[in-house]
């Protein structure tokens, strides 16, 4: 398995995904084709918390009018569900590893990692 899940008008996204060479990974715009629960499980396999994939930037944060600090894992993983643009993006996924997100550290793992393949 090879996925990367994004949104198609994330600036942040095209930029990273235009690095890589992407032709044999599916390509997942979240906003058109929503995560379903087992995808969003098997991301959690490898981080083993919903929290870690959850954006904190989301704008649904203050639309919402939600306390983040008061959360349970249940609660990330429901909105991540509930909303894409609670997942952070973007996500590639593979069936031994993940990076998660445009932090400078994970930008750096996935280019080692398109580096070696």
């Amino acid at each position: 398995m090879k996925k990367v899940f994004y949104l198609k008008n994330c600036s942040t996204c095209k930029k990273i995904m235009s690095e890589f060479d992407l032709s044999n990974w599916k390509l997942r715009e979240i906003k058109t084709q929503p995560i379903l629960d087992d995808e969003l499980a098997a991301m959690h396999s490898f981080t083993n918390s919903y929290e870690d994939l959850f954006s904190k930037r989301s704008t649904q944060i203050k639309a919402e009018n939600l306390d983040v600090k008061s959360f349970k894992e249940e609660d990330f993983k429901n909105l991540i569900l509930k909303h894409y643009s609670f997942l952070k993006r973007p996500v590639f996924l593979t069936d031994k590893e993940i990076f998660v997100g445009n932090a400078k550290e994970n930008i750096e793992n996935l280019r080692e990692f398109f580096r070696v393949r």
